[in-house]
């Protein structure tokens, strides 16, 4: 007689399922890989937009959704969503206040001048700092800025959009003293310096998608090499994730133009603020010197 396979049990919490499409992510296919690298980007948009426009947004056909809800146990996309609905409930006070703002943000420009554009901007800016807030763990940044603090040297990497990023830290911690090294891509060094990083410093790694791959491999001969990593990326799913120590997944909204670097850049900030606290021993007023001019 054969043998009866039991269903596959669906994730009760948001968690979980996180936790489920994570274990069989590198399995997946390429379509499946794609809406699970929106799932885990976009909570938010995945509780408050239809089926259609979740299907929109990740280039896919609709039905493609539903069964990926359904190999993960589910009888539909609309059980899924329910786990990303009950996470916005918690997560966020005031949960239908929450609903009507984004959903009126993902509707569309209705003010179509040119200071429209600058009104959109800040309205997605405002609500992925707010999404930051929420999703950043007091001891994460703790543990991470512990690293950066017992490291002899930080090593800094980021290339394409992250740069911006990696530049703010090299002028920051170089301004408090610390020893600081970025990879810098120029003449093609950054990876032969990358094999310079010793256990006793950190490497701290910044990518986004799509993900530059000299900055992928860097991370990986860091990891393979006992290097502890800090990275920010945008999605737990990010090849960074693997190997980093401590990974800031900032999500990252959808934009016609280009994509914000404002919350990477205040996570960065916070972090090199509260280095400084600690390095001044003061929690109260941290400061960051500054170069100035007779």
């Amino acid at each position: 007689m054969p043998v009866t396979q039991e269903p596959l049990a669906a994730p009760g919490t948001y968690e979980e399922l996180i936790q489920l499409i994570h274990d069989r992510h590198e399995k997946m296919s390429r379509s499946y890989q794609k809406i699970a690298v929106f799932l885990t980007q976009n909570p938010n948009d995945v509780a408050v937009l239809s089926l259609g426009a979740i299907a929109d947004r990740c280039t896919i056909h609709a039905s493609n959704l539903v069964r990926f809800a359904q190999a993960l146990g589910f009888t539909g996309f609309k059980e899924l969503q329910q786990l990303f609905r009950a996470r916005l409930t918690t997560a966020a006070p005031g949960f239908d206040a929450r609903i009507r703002a984004l959903e009126s943000e993902l509707g569309g420009r209705e003010d179509q001048s040119d200071h429209g554009f600058l009104r959109d901007l800040v309205v997605r800016d405002i609500s992925s700092l707010q999404d930051l807030l929420t999703e950043t763990s007091a001891d994460r940044i703790s543990h991470a800025v512990a690293l950066m603090e017992k490291a002899d040297t930080i090593y800094l990497v980021g290339q394409l959009r992250s740069v911006p990023v990696v530049e703010l830290l090299r002028y920051v911690l170089t301004m408090l003293g610390k020893r600081t090294v970025l990879l810098d891509p120029g003449g093609g060094l950054a990876t032969h310096m990358a094999g310079l990083v010793r256990p006793t410093d950190l490497l701290f790694a910044v990518s986004f998608r799509f993900y530059a791959t000299e900055v992928v491999n860097i991370v990986d001969r860091a990891a393979a090499n006992g290097v502890p990593i800090v990275a920010i990326s945008d999605s737990t799913l990010s090849p960074l994730a693997k190997s980093a120590e401590v990974l800031f997944a900032v999500p990252e909204h959808e934009y016609t133009f280009s994509r914000s670097l404002a919350a990477p850049m205040c996570l960065a900030q916070a972090l090199a603020v509260a280095l400084a606290a600690r390095l001044q021993n003061d929690p109260e007023r941290p400061r960051i010197p500054i170069v100035t001019t007779a």
